[in-house]
């Protein structure tokens, strides 16, 4: 798992590249038909890491973002797989804001048991496997092993997105600082949201909205090796390979003692 787990590390920089080569000069912006963005930055990270992963573990499937409509329906028979968003936060990319990152997931049975997340811009990549290790390398200070931090070590840090939040997030905010004083708030695109709170400088990130598997995957994967933990409003943890491709709304949580869905109810 150690080697597959550099190996993936390595196609994910290699992706991020490509996203580089077009983020840094005039591109177009086309849409899909459910309104969300799509660039050419896409298209060439998809197809990088559709080849690198297919050289690397042949007889493992592949479901990115940007597959083709057919392997919707052929996935659901594959017990191992490889999930992957090659650009997540492509609203982050058009808006130049440089929070979009590559992700890259290994399934099994359900569960994500390694996980890549690359962000381009700043040539920081968070990672881990079962068994193996969380961590977080970038070029200031080299590879680190990360944790998740216990609730009450500090002022509570809760994440959100730019573009995603309503009026159940503003909800749960409202009653953790009515428990926990005032909470220091981060707004931050894509699955970096989840990785604050695995390196542990944030402790919850609810997301009160849509996401689909791919957005979520890998960045599970980092919190749960780190320590945390993704569940559901029911406290169930995120499972993949449903037959909806949409996640449920979920808590992303570092410290997993707290009961965080109690912040959920109306005061």
């Amino acid at each position: 798992m150690r080697a597959l787990l550099d190996n993936v590390l390595s196609i994910a920089v290699a992706a991020g590249r490509e996203i580089l080569e077009v983020y840094q000069n005039p591109f177009e912006v086309e849409y899909k038909e459910d309104g969300s963005f799509l660039t050419a930055a896409d298209q060439r990270a998809h197809d990088l890491i559709l080849a690198e992963l297919g050289k690397l573990t042949p007889d493992i499937p592949v479901l990115s973002e940007e597959s083709n409509p057919e392997i919707f329906q052929v996935r659901r028979q594959w017990n191992r797989f490889w999930l992957v968003d090659p650009l997540d936060g492509t609203r982050e990319f058009v808006k130049r804001r440089g929070n979009f990152t590559v992700n890259i997931a290994l399934i099994d049975n359900g569960s994500s048991i390694l996980g890549v997340v690359h962000t381009p811009v700043k040539n920081i990549s968070h990672y881990a496997a079962l068994g193996i290790g969380a961590f977080r390398s970038d070029e200031d200070s080299g590879i680190n092993a990360i944790r998740t931090r216990t609730m009450g070590t500090g002022k509570t840090t809760m994440v959100t997105s730019h573009s995603h939040s309503g009026a159940q997030t503003g909800q749960f905010l409202q009653n953790l600082e009515s428990q926990v004083g005032e909470v220091d708030l981060v707004s931050i695109g894509s699955s970096l949201k989840i990785c604050m709170v695995a390196e542990g400088s944030a402790d919850i990130y609810p997301r009160l909205g849509p996401t689909s598997e791919w957005d979520t995957a890998a960045a599970h994967c980092v919190l749960d090796v780190a320590g945390g933990g993704m569940i559901d409003l029911h406290g169930n943890c995120l499972r993949y390979n449903k037959p909806d491709i949409l996640n449920p709304w979920f808590l992303a949580c570092g410290d997993k003692s707290v009961d965080w869905a109690k912040y959920l109810k109306k005061s």
